[in-house]
């Protein structure tokens, strides 16, 4: 008899064929007259070697990887005979990417199949919740703040004076937002969760309502993502139906209904008051502050908004303790962040680590360095909005601080590789004509500078009144930093300059550099 198959069925895998192979492997089978159980989990992060197969052994699961539909004959035959196959990688937990990392929130992530409640519970599932709903809301909430956890979402605000704010406050009507419009270039891993483990977004989301008294919760998805749409409302429906949603929370006597809307494609709605204003059936724009959403948030009641990651700790918090979390990271940076590698890298994946893993370890021993083996010239870290970082930065920490101090910033972990043939002065000019497509137009430094800004590199690129040109890009950034209403216009000039600082010979205008071969 054949053992489980695992095969996943995230995105990213189904991309790459997944479901095919998953039929190919069951056809197989019943043509050899072979009982298998064919499991789709979710993807273990190792997106070159997707589709993952794994097989089930005595000794632990045991990978094979990237499958395809004409791989699954001779993997039949090499499994029967108990042969080598040309794609076996050994045993899973072996493989290198995967061994090293330190996996809190992703803890389940690529083990189990995503909506088997008795399977996550065996996994340590909904043990944070239990404790959790034996608690008073202020126990909670000083848990969570002795973990030192702070806001996953890129401003690293810490995640328990929000619960505590809005835990404090008297009203007919509490929410819990969580914001999963993940829309960073290079970033996946909201996806990747709601998709692999949703179960852990909502024991995080019903924690947080404990907490603060909330009773009714949102999670707001973007319009890209319909697999983790799909999955994330069976998962509330397996909840409702198990009694862990609704009028009797896990036995705590207190009620909470989660809803999953579709966001509607506009990147300014990863910022938290739009994505409110969205909510409420708004066009999304951003809202001016005083008051905060804690105070006045969805349907002007107080609001806890956090993002994927920040809610999907929480659970290992409540179970294990904020102690117990606090001890991984560095400085004011606690816990784990899930880092994802994407861009010009030759092993793009997710990598949960401790707060302190330097971007070296990251991009060279997890990366592998880039997928087009030329010198790696430049590296985004935080998303669109985040500085470049040269090759002589390298060693810096991955920690809030060390990076604020540095010009740069965590953000949501996204990190995007460039080799030696990027021309900076393009990525700066993407910056400004990015801004300039996604902002919600409502302040003046955002609409008008970023518009104002694209044209002026474009003079600066061809060549035209350089040193003027780049004193007037100067200046557009200061008005953009110091006058935008949030962070998209404020943070634009953050790849600009960085560009400019680092890479000064690609702005000198025409002709360009030409990286040698």
């Amino acid at each position: 008899m054949m053992p489980d198959i695992y095969v996943p069925c995230d995105a990213a895998a189904l991309s790459v064929g997944a479901d095919d192979v998953a039929e190919a492997i069951v056809k197989e089978a019943t043509r050899r007259g072979t009982n298998v159980r064919v499991i789709r989990n979710g993807s273990r992060g190792m997106f070159w070697l997707e589709p993952l197969v794994e097989v089930a052994t005595e000794k632990g699961r045991v990978a094979y990887g990237p499958v395809t539909v004409a791989d699954v004959e001779p993997m039949f035959d090499a499994w029967l005979a108990g042969t080598s196959h040309p794609l076996l990688l050994g045993p899973t937990d072996e493989i290198l990417f995967l061994k090293s990392q330190e996996r809190l929130t992703f803890a389940r992530c690529g083990i189990i199949d995503p909506l088997d409640l008795t399977a996550y519970q065996a996994h340590g599932g909904l043990a944070g919740l239990k404790r959790a709903a034996t608690m008073q809301p202020a126990e909670i909430v000083a848990e969570v703040m002795d973990s030192g956890l702070r806001g996953r979402g890129g401003a690293g605000f810490p995640a328990a004076i929000k619960w505590k704010t809005v835990g404090e406050l008297a009203s007919d009507q509490k929410y819990i937002c969580c914001n999963a419009d993940e829309g960073d270039s290079g970033t996946y891993a909201d996806r990747m969760l709601m998709e692999g483990d949703p179960f852990t977004l909502i024991e995080g989301m019903v924690i947080a309502a404990l907490a603060t008294g909330a009773t009714e919760g949102y999670v707001y998805i973007r319009s890209e993502y319909p697999h983790a749409i799909a999955t994330m409302n069976a998962a509330v429906a397996i909840w409702e139906k198990a009694g862990l949603l609704g009028r009797d929370v896990a036995g705590s006597g207190k009620a909470f209904k989660l809803i999953i809307r579709r966001g509607a494609g506009a990147y300014i709605c990863g910022e938290e008051s739009s994505m409110l204003e969205s909510l409420e059936g708004k066009r999304g724009v951003v809202r001016a502050k005083p008051p905060i959403p804690a105070i006045s948030g969805l349907n002007g009641k107080p609001t806890v908004v956090n993002n994927v990651l920040t809610l999907g700790s929480v659970p290992i918090i409540l179970a294990k303790g904020g102690a117990y979390y606090k001890n991984f990271g560095m400085g004011r940076s606690r816990g784990t962040l899930a880092f994802q590698l994407a861009g010009n890298v030759k092993q793009g994946g997710l990598v949960e680590k401790a707060f302190g893993v330097t971007l070296r370890e990251l991009v060279e021993s997890y990366g592998g360095g880039t997928a087009s083996g030329r010198s790696i010239r430049a590296i985004q870290v935080g998303g669109p909005l985040g500085s470049y970082l040269p090759v002589s930065q390298l060693d810096l920490p991955m920690d809030y601080e060390a990076l604020a101090a540095a010009g740069a910033m965590v953000g949501h972990g996204g990190i995007v590789v460039f080799d030696d043939s990027v021309d900076m002065a393009k990525q700066a000019r993407f910056a400004f004509d990015f801004c300039a497509i996604e902002s919600c137009g409502k302040c003046t430094p955002c609409r008008i500078g970023a518009v104002r800004g694209r044209e002026t590199v474009d003079k600066i690129i061809a060549g035209k009144d350089v040193a003027t040109n780049l004193a007037l890009v100067a200046d557009l950034c200061e008005t953009m930093t110091d006058g935008s209403l949030c962070a998209m216009g404020g943070l634009t000039p953050m790849p600009v300059q960085s560009a400019i600082k680092h890479w000064p010979e690609d702005f000198r205008g025409a002709p360009k550099r030409i990286a040698a071969e």
